[in-house]
């Protein structure tokens, strides 16, 4: 097994260009090459050596954009053996402070841009690097002729502590060794035939496991560029790929959607881009967007901690995210037994939601890691019995293809029937008026849970309750009881949709909410005396 420190040395002496990102104080791009970068790695591991206290483990946080110093502080810690912590700018005051503490963090690479959201934060123990600086040029300068030396490190070694977002408690810090992302970067790159003239764009961020082990690693680990966006845009994302030539992007969440949201122009085909990998773009919009930029979209599972992958080939059907490996079985949460195949209709419809879909659990070899410092987290994952739970839902067909059904946590129980969120967000998806939907459960202490739909774009009551009727797959328990009208749903760092957020907001939010009041099928607006009355026994949060 090789070590990424082994990845990065590799690149000593490859003099082609390799890595471009925007630069803010000018009109030009910082290019810097492969070569340049190994060198960069190799002064800043080396500063890591003295800066870095002996007395505790090697972690360090980064709290960045995507700059050029973000994968030079990956680079760096991984020829130091050191831990990268990506710290997410979004995150404020004790939940961040947290955040760096809990992963025992003694050294934090920031910029500018940051410092306000370290302002009265209690840190002890935590020096403070700023990029960018004449302070931190200083602090280089005597490393400038180091030499990357990978012998300091082993696959084994801690090279990534990156947080999985849940809807409840704390972000867990998922590990991942030198091993594992040497090893993701190899076969991401064999699976899509990455080449060294090739370009990753990276614009989804790299505090995130998805920028750094489905897009920077394959890119190290074949020799090919890379391409830095600070942040996401959706309005500059084409100009960026033919800017940089770029062939190869990922994506997470609502990003496709905002891609397809721009302007069509009559060049939107006119650029080197040949893939994209991700997930949750959907069907309809993967479609769209092979239809408008001639790119196609893959979309795969891998849970963020490494438990268990499903890989995408030829053949899979629409809306399936691949055939299930050996030990990969999709199990009922309460009883442990395998769920029975799904039903579909002719048009892919799920017709047996309620017992074809459970938990995909891994029941063959996996190569989680584990939670820094959480053992509780870790035995949800990992059962005494080997099975790594992912805490995903899926349903099986019969020739074993697997097709994602959200998140365990965004499962309703609704007068005792379990459903899942995502399941309905398919078939809601379907209304006309729909740019996104988000489908979460609002308590009820009558029935556990009612449907609550948070809706995007346009809405006509009559209408919608017209199509919640001809939907065949619409199950008794599935129509919303509540939809949330608004003009843009709220996202994460990462654009997935904020569900915590939803939730937490229920039925007492600034949008217009409508409801179908109790043995009605049609909708009206939810009023302040609808919201306290008895008819409305649903009880969110004030």
């Amino acid at each position: 097994m090789e070590s990424v420190a082994e990845l990065v040395a590799a690149r000593w002496g490859d003099h082609r260009p390799g890595l471009w990102c925007q630069n803010p104080a000018s009109l030009e791009d910082t290019v810097l090459t492969h070569h340049e970068v190994a060198a960069g790695a190799a002064a800043r591991a080396a500063l890591l050596a003295d800066l870095l206290p002996s007395d505790g483990p090697p972690h360090l946080g980064v709290l960045l954009d995507n700059t050029p110093e973000f994968p030079l502080w990956l680079s760096a810690a991984a020829l130091a053996g050191a831990a990268v912590a990506g710290i997410n700018p979004t995150r404020r005051g004790p939940e961040l402070a947290r955040d760096i503490l809990h992963t025992e963090c003694r050294l934090l690479i920031t910029e500018h841009t940051h410092l306000p959201l370290l302002r009265g934060l209690d840190l002890p123990g935590v020096r403070l690097l700023i990029t960018g600086t004449p302070e931190y040029d200083d602090l280089l300068a005597p490393y400038a002729d180091a030499r990357p030396d990978p012998s300091r490190a082993t696959p084994a070694d801690r090279l990534l502590l990156y947080f999985t977002s849940g809807s409840t408690g704390a972000p867990k810090a998922a590990i991942c060794t030198q091993g594992r992302l040497a090893a993701a970067g190899r076969s991401l790159a064999g699976q899509f035939s990455v080449r060294r003239d090739d370009v990753h764009y990276v614009c989804m961020p790299m505090f995130h496991g998805n920028a750094v082990i489905a897009d920077w690693a394959p890119a190290l680990a074949a020799g090919a560029g890379v391409a830095l966006r600070r942040r996401f845009s959706a309005s500059g994302f084409l100009a960026d790929v033919r800017h940089y030539r770029a062939t190869y992007f990922t994506y997470v969440g609502r990003a496709i959607q905002y891609v397809l949201a721009t302007e069509p122009r009559p060049d939107d085909r006119e650029h080197a881009l040949r893939l994209g990998f991700g997930t949750e773009a959907g069907a309809v919009d993967a479609a769209a967007f092979e239809r408008r930029f001639g790119v196609r979209l893959v979309e795969g599972y891998g849970s963020s901690e490494g438990g268990a992958a499903v890989q995408w080939s030829p053949g899979t059907p629409a809306g399936a995210v691949g055939r299930a490996a050996p030990g990969l079985v999709v199990l009922d949460q309460e009883t442990r037994a395998e769920c029975p195949p799904a039903v579909l209709d002719p048009a892919g419809r799920l017709l047996n939601g309620e017992e074809a879909i459970g938990e995909l659990v891994n029941r063959g070899p996996n190569p989680f890691e584990g939670y820094w410092r959480n053992p509780a987290a870790e035995a949800e994952r990992r059962r005494d019995d080997g099975e790594y739970w992912t805490g995903d839902l899926f349903y099986r067909d019969r020739e074993g293809f697997l097709y994602f059904a959200g998140r365990t946590d965004d499962r309703l129980r609704v007068d005792s029937e379990n459903l899942a969120a995502a399941m309905i967000e398919n078939i809601l998806a379907r209304y006309e008026g729909a740019a996104a939907v988000a489908v979460y459960a609002v308590p009820d202490p009558v029935t556990g849970d009612q449907v609550m739909a948070a809706l995007a774009g346009s809405f006509d009551p009559l209408g919608f309750a017209e199509f919640l009727l001809a939907q065949p797959d619409l199950g008794t328990k599935m129509a919303p009881r509540f939809v949330r009208v608004l003009e843009r749903m709220p996202v994460t760092a990462t654009n997935k949709i904020h569900r915590a957020l939803l939730r937490r907001e229920g039925i007492r939010c600034a949008d217009p909410v409508w409801w179908r009041p109790p043995g009605k099928a049609t909708y009206r607006r939810l009023t302040p005396e609808d919201a306290e009355g008895p008819l409305v026994s649903t009880r969110g949060p004030s």
